[in-house]
């Protein structure tokens, strides 16, 4: 008899840590927080000889400081704390992906201050000149990374662009795909760079129907900033985007939920005082179904505070405008997006 309780409680103990294992760090939440921020240009102060960032530095012309360095890292802090004590999330992101960040070093430096858990860091350096990457990080007790892949986006060699990223998570034991784009800029004219757009439009479109190919509900989520707006055509037609979510559940192969979509508030860029929604969002239609993650309503919402705007205009305050320095946060505001995600009492 002392031996079968003993065979039992031994099975039962492996049983146990073997769950254990399967779900490590993943914590039992019912939502996810998820954030994308192009935070402009953060820079550490040194000469890379590899990349063009000599004008981030104390010689160059922006005269890059470690002082300005040191205010651009409280501005994001001080974000991300505004965040965590706000009424409608009380936490920190349990994902975050900023755009325009040179390297690993000055990306884990922002990371070390903020809340008492310890993100981990996902960094694919790319092959943009001027050094600028997208850093992830993620916290590894709600959320737990599977796998990783970069894409080169085929624009030409004359210019290379950023790399789209594609991360297999898993939270509460449903999996699911992040994809994070930063596409080639509207410089000199949008119309004269737009085929650059299309490029990268064309390769996300692969990477998503690739994955729909395979499950055509996958709970995958696509966020960046596009340097173009919901109608267009990259992102309309290319890309695949909608904001009408009963023809996203109708066309699952093909259509992705836009979730600007009825959103009444000002958008995440200004150009010539004009708000824009160049950052965007974007969900497969398996996250518009009540299984494994899904959104409820406001789940999207561009965020800020008042002294994250211009008092003088109608932009973003940011850190450099017209070639001078403001010291302030970012020329972009930051996109969170809450997830929804289902316990295994319903399932």
């Amino acid at each position: 008899m002392k031996k079968s309780i003993t065979c039992i409680l031994l099975i039962y103990t492996v049983l146990v840590l073997h769950s254990i294992k399967i779900h490590a760090g993943e914590q039992k939440n019912d939502s996810l927080l998820l954030m994308w921020w192009n935070v402009e240009n953060l820079f550490d102060t040194h000469n890379d000889p590899d990349i063009d960032d000599e004008e981030f530095t104390p010689e160059g012309r922006n005269h890059w400081t470690q002082k300005k360095l040191a205010l651009k890292r409280l501005r994001i802090k001080q974000v991300l704390d505004s965040i965590d004590t706000s009424p409608e999330y009380r936490r920190y992101p349990d994902i975050l992906a900023f755009a325009e960040t040179e390297n690993r070093t000055v990306f884990a430096g922002i990371l070390k201050e903020i809340g008492s858990s310890p993100y981990k860091t996902l960094y694919i350096e790319s092959p943009d000149k001027r050094g600028i990457d997208i850093g992830l990080a993620y916290n590894p007790q709600t959320v737990r990374l599977i796998s990783s892949k970069s894409y080169l986006v085929p624009v030409g060699n004359d210019k290379p662009t950023r790399h789209i990223i594609i991360a297999g998570f898993s939270a509460g034991g449903h999996p699911f795909r992040l994809m994070l784009n930063h596409w080639p800029s509207r410089a000199f004219d949008k119309e004269w760079t737009e085929q650059k757009r299309i490029t990268a439009a064309k390769t996300a479109r692969h990477i998503a129907d690739s994955l729909r190919r395979t499950d055509a509900t996958i709970d995958l989520i696509i966020m960046g900033d596009f340097n173009d707006e919901p109608e267009n055509r990259s992102i309309k037609q290319v890309l695949g985007s909608s904001g009408d979510a009963a023809r996203v559940r109708r066309a699952c192969s093909d259509l992705l939920y836009n979730c600007w979509s009825g959103y009444s508030g000002i958008g995440s860029y200004s150009y010539r005082n004009n708000w824009e929604r160049i950052d965007q969002i974007l969900l497969s239609c398996g996250m518009l179904q009540k299984k494994g993650l899904s959104i409820s309503h406001n789940a999207f919402r561009c965020f800020y505070f008042p002294n994250m705007l211009a008092q003088s205009a109608n932009r973003p305050y940011s850190t450099y405008h017209k070639g001078k320095y403001k010291g302030g946060y970012s020329d972009h505001l930051p996109l969170l997006l809450k997830v929804d995600i289902e316990s295994a009492k319903k399932r």
